[in-house]
């Protein structure tokens, strides 16, 4: 392995601290995105029936991974721990996982880097 994947294999990433989030009973993560913006506020005002959250619901895989997220765990370690628990249904698993975790650190900020 090249010393660039061993520095992004021993990445750790945390939880945003802003972000709200539910575990249903199936271990499955479910991220809540506050509505509050000022029109989504005028109009629940009117009665208008405008949920205070929207829910987007990880996958199976998404939420695995997504609870491995502690602050000390590397990415090499998750990697790990999601091959022990699924095998081969998870290869490529550094490329699919390294784009899952790029994709909720850039694009939705559910996580973030605290070591670079």
């Amino acid at each position: 392995m090249t010393n660039n994947n061993e520095e992004i294999l021993n990445i750790i990433f945390k939880i945003s601290d802003n972000l709200e989030y539910e575990v249903d009973r199936d271990n499955i993560v479910i991220i809540l995105k506050k509505q509050d913006h000022k029109v989504q506020k005028f109009f629940r005002k009117l009665k208008f029936r405008i949920p205070e959250y929207t829910k987007n619901s990880l996958d199976e895989y998404g939420s695995y991974v997504f609870l491995q997220i502690d602050g000390k765990k590397t990415v090499k370690d998750i990697g790990e721990n999601l091959e022990a628990k699924y095998g081969d249904k998870v290869h490529p698993l550094y490329e699919r996982l390294l784009l899952f975790l790029n994709h909720i650190n850039v694009n939705c900020h559910y996580i973030e880097k605290i070591n670079f």
